[in-house]
Formats: C-alpha cells, sequence, structure tokens
C-alpha cells in the first residue's frame, strides 16, 4: 500500500484523465502519516527552465517571473490522489513562509484551466495559487516522470534538490530542506 502513495507515474498523454473526486476519496490517509517522498541531489545547482507555463490568469508565465528569492515548485495534477492529500500541506507552507518562499503549484492537467481552477475554489487554500502547464512541459523538460514531484530552486534560480514523492512540508526535516535555498 505504501507504493501506491509514493506517486504517480506519469499520465499518457492519450489516455483521458481521472475523477478527481474519486481520486482524492482514495488517496486519503486515513489519520496515518503519508510517506515522505525521495530526496534527489543530482541536479543541483542546474539552472531554472525557461519553459513557459500559464500564471493563475491564464497568462504565459516562466521561472524568471520569480528570481529573487528561494522558489518551491510542486508538480502535480487532480488526478493524482498522492498530489491531492499533499496539497493542503503546500499551502499551509505557502502561507506560513509569506515572502521568504514562493510556492509555485504548477498542474500538470490536461484538462484545461477550469479543472484546476475548479479544484482550488472548492478547497479554498488560502495561499496556493492555480498555475497550469497542460502541455506538460515542465515535466519533459525536467524529465520528471513521478508525481507528486517538487523541485526548490534558490534566489538566483539553480536548483537545490527534488522531492519524488509526498513529503510533509510541516517536518523537521523538510524545514531544514528548505533552509538550504537560503545557504546556497
Amino acid at each position: 500500500m505504501g507504493l501506491a502513495l509514493a506517486g504517480c507515474d506519469r499520465q499518457n498523454a492519450s489516455a483521458p484523465q481521472g475523477n478527481d473526486t474519486a481520486t482524492a476519496n482514495a488517496a486519503e490517509p486515513q489519520g496515518q502519516r503519508y510517506p515522505t517522498g525521495r530526496l534527489d541531489r543530482s541536479h543541483a545547482g542546474m539552472p531554472a527552465p525557461t519553459i513557459n507555463f500559464e500564471d493563475p490568469e491564464g497568462r504565459p508565465t516562466t521561472m524568471a517571473a520569480f528570481r529573487g528569492r528561494p522558489v518551491l515548485v510542486n508538480l502535480w495534477a487532480t488526478w493524482c490522489g498522492p498530489c491531492v492529500v499533499e496539497m493542503p500541506a503546500l499551502d499551509a507552507l505557502a502561507a506560513r513562509e509569506g515572502e521568504n518562499l514562493q510556492v509555485v503549484a504548477i498542474s500538470q492537467d490536461m484538462d484545461g484551466r477550469r479543472k484546476v481552477t475548479d479544484f482550488f475554489a472548492a478547497r479554498r487554500f488560502s495561499a496556493l495559487q492555480p498555475y497550469l502547464d497542460s502541455r506538460l512541459d515542465f515535466m519533459m523538460g525536467l524529465r520528471v516522470d513521478t508525481l507528486p514531484t517538487t523541485i526548490l530552486y534558490d534566489a538566483e534560480g539553480r536548483e537545490v534538490w527534488r522531492m519524488t514523492g509526498m513529503a510533509e512540508w510541516g517536518d523537521t526535516r523538510t524545514t531544514r530542506l528548505l533552509d538550504e535555498a537560503e545557504a546556497g
């Protein structure tokens, strides 16, 4: 069962995307702690990609728009159960960190902006905003094949580390890991 929660494989582009309500219910941890992701430092120092994705208003943006402070990029999708479970912790992290850390949740949903904005509206996130990469360019460009994957960039736009699978964004381990963006 732990493997089922570790991450979602990249969805086949020709397959229809699933019902996020059913996925969310199936992925609920029911009071149990979920597993932490796998830390990968093999890309440390690499510059953030120049790939376009959509900002919350649907306009094109890139990672260059976030330069000047650390950025935590979360690649996720509404059809990914572990992603759905992790989102409230990311929202709490974004609210807690404020101006110290920008948390950018980039949906990899191919069904369009409406599905993602409806997902956000239903959950009433206080700090996260709905970014979108419906063509999966971000995932493909970074060779990411598992969701959720979360990447920490320092204020200069260099990768510090990436986490494949869910993480407990309020625990001591991730707090120490996030501090590495300041040290880098």
